[in-house]
């Protein structure tokens, strides 16, 4: 009988090791290239000052567009070349440029024209403002030309891409900076500083999102030629798409991509900003995600509405699910949960949330901050508004003003500061605020969200694109 048992009990005690190591061994894991030898890491890179920024811009639509008329508001800049595949965005960049009493810049379109702006010897930066699927090469080939890059959002929809991104920075020695302009958000910016103050104690919990209802958008359609709108492929059974200065994506790219993906596939925004309060890459770093989506409802309710229920839109099947929720967990134990829903009928949010264990901030739906020893309640607006202004960030202080007389290309002052210290810190030979590794941990939830998600929610973990070196800087810095 003692046998029995003890064998029994051997059994049990396999089993539960067997559990034990199952566990353990679910966590999904992506292969990532070890940095080749001889290559060093680009934190903290400077370069040679530049006395005047040359650029070169690849795609002049919603965001390039307001682009170029920033970067005509800051001194010691120049807009040397244009690129775009639609004429008419050319034509009114050039009347753009002209009323700034610029010189007309170089113009360059077709399959291969933004290698040719590349190419050019007399550019030092090129600003990339074309879909999320052309970034990534787009980037590369800049840096191997010599340029240092600024992406729009996301700056890489793979892991893969992020590693690419990643390895020319370092062997080219060139900047490679992702353009999210949350970062500059001055609620957001007074939160950092609150934070670096330690006014929220240990940080243990952070939440950012991206809500944003798009569905207009992502079905729009424009004819650059005329400045007007086509109709859609369906029945329309409303006014919308004949309303004038509709905006649109160019050849429906985001629709396409709900299509074929999901997850959560613009995670920047809301990951950005919180990020930089963990210190993420500066003493702490993303380990592992899990992520779970809702089924798709919105996309083809709305194409139902606009369309008519027998037409292609309508019929066309859309994998993005409405909400996705992902749940990441870092080295040092703290927690950040990011969302992403842009086919809801509900009010923008990007969260912004702020947890410690002295106090809580948060921007959406409607700003507030509680303190110790009340934390139980939020402050007074007055009281809030009292503290907001002691804890403006720097930034805001130096050109704030600038950016508000600009008016919508500023986005609310984030993204003229955005460019404004991206041209600050070129012309100076600086480490700029956003680095590569930035872009790579920010961009790379795009695909291991939608991993997460096809495996029912599955652990996957979050590459190290420093390769050991996340420790190495000690605590977020812009450099003065």
């Amino acid at each position: 009988m003692k046998k029995v048992f003890f064998i029994f009990s051997i059994v049990v005690l396999i089993t539960a090791i067997a559990c034990e190591n199952s566990k353990k061994n679910t966590l999904i894991t992506l292969p990532t290239p070890a940095r080749e030898a001889g290559q060093t890491d680009v934190l903290e890179l400077r370069c040679e000052p530049l006395p005047v920024v040359r650029i070169g811009f690849v795609g002049l639509g919603m965001r390039g567009f307001g682009a170029i008329l920033r970067m005509m508001a800051i001194e010691a800049t120049e807009v040397v070349a244009i690129c775009d595949l639609e004429p008419y965005n050319i034509q009114q960049a050039q009347k753009s440029i002209a009323s700034h009493n610029r010189p007309a810049a170089a113009e360059y379109s077709g399959e291969s024209g933004w290698k040719e702006l590349c190419e050019r010897d007399d550019i030092d930066l090129v600003y990339i403002c074309t879909d999320w699927l052309t970034h990534t090469k787009m980037a590369v080939y800049a840096m191997e030309k010599g340029k240092h890059v600024a992406i729009e959002v996301p700056a890489a929809t793979t892991v893969a891409e992020c590693c690419q991104l990643v390895n020319t920075a370092e062997k080219t020695r060139r900047h490679c900076i992702m353009l999210e302009n949350c970062c500059y958000d001055k609620f957001e910016m007074a939160t950092l500083n609150m934070a670096q103050a330690g006014l929220f104690g240990e940080i243990v919990h952070v939440e950012g999102a991206y809500i944003h209802d798009l569905r207009e958008l992502c079905f729009n359609e424009r004819l650059s030629t005329t400045n007007a709108y086509e109709l859609g492929v369906g029945e329309v059974k409303s006014e919308t798409q004949n309303k004038e200065n509709l905006v649109g994506y160019w050849n429906h790219w985001r629709k396409k991509y709900h299509a074929k993906h999901t997850g959560n596939l613009y995670p920047t925004h809301g990951l950005g900003p919180i990020c930089q309060i963990l210190n993420i890459h500066r003493g702490d770093k993303m380990n592992y995600l899990v992520s779970v989506s809702s089924n798709q409802f919105g996309i083809t309710e709305y194409a139902k509405n606009r369309y008519g229920e027998n037409s292609p839109e309508a019929k066309q099947e859309y994998l993005l699910g409405d909400m996705n929720t992902t749940i990441i967990k870092t080295e040092k134990g703290k927690t950040i949960m990011i969302q992403h829903d842009v086919t809801s009928p509900r009010p923008y949010s990007r969260l912004h949330t702020i947890s410690g264990t002295k106090g809580f901030a948060q921007k959406y739906p409607f700003r507030q901050i509680a303190l110790e020893p009340n934390a139980h309640n939020a402050l007074p607006k007055a009281k809030m508004d009292s503290l907001l202004a002691v804890y403006e960030h720097s930034f805001y202080k130096e050109v704030g003003k600038r950016a508000a007389e600009l008016g919508g290309i500023a986005h609310g002052g984030m993204d003229f500061i955005m460019d404004y210290r991206l041209i600050y810190c070129l012309r100076n030979g600086l480490p700029l605020d956003q680095d590569v590794y930035d872009a790579a941990e920010w961009s790379c939830i795009v695909e291991l969200s939608e991993i997460s998600v096809r495996n029912n929610g599955a652990p996957v973990a979050i590459p190290d694109f420093t390769r050991g070196a996340w420790d190495k800087v000690k605590g977020l810095k812009f450099a003065e």
